[in-house]
Parts: structure tokens; sequence; C-alpha cells
């Protein structure tokens, strides 16, 4: 496993409400440089930090995602989880039994 992976992808939801999967610190800092700078915040600037410094391997990945998930719980992004069936679904799978 790369050292910039994170052992769990944190889902998040984007635009109008799709969930994409963080995978790595650097999908996670991409994500927070894109974040306006209107909405910035303490939580915002520690992820960020965090990230920064988990890309020169100085913390582990680990810490940076727990700190990126602290971000994303405070503006509500984190994806609620979902049964695989609605999951399925909701990307386009449909059940061959179904008509």
């Amino acid at each position: 496993m790369r050292p910039d992976m994170f052992n769990e992808p944190v889902i998040i939801l984007v635009g109008l409400g799709f969930p994409a999967k963080i995978r790595t610190v650097m999908d996670a800092y991409r994500h927070l440089v894109e974040w306006p700078v209107s909405f910035r915040d303490p939580a915002h600037s520690l992820a960020v930090k965090a990230c920064q410094a988990a890309l020169r391997g100085e913390i582990e990945a680990a810490t940076a995602r727990g700190l990126f998930v602290a971000f994303a719980q405070k503006h509500e992004l984190l994806a609620a989880e979902m049964p695989p069936v609605v999951a399925a679904r909701s990307r386009g799978d449909r059940d061959p039994h179904v008509q």
C-alpha cells in the first residue's frame, strides 16, 4: 500500500450530493484546496496542514485522514452509509429480475 493511502476511504458528498471516495492524502488535499475561500475556517486550515505534513512524510496518512474527517463532519459532507442494494440502484445498476 502506498504511504499516502487511507486504510479506509472517506466518502463525501460533492456537487449536487453525489458521493465521492477520498482514498488518499492527495485526494483529500485536492478537495481542500478547491474549497471556496469564503467557507474556509480553522477546521479547513488544520486539515490542509495535516495533508501537507503527510505528503512530506512528517505524519501518518491516518492522522491526516482523521483531520479531514473532522473537517467533513463539521461541514456536513460525510455521506451516510447506504445499504449495498440502494447504492447499486443509485449508480444505475438494475436488478435483472425487475422489469
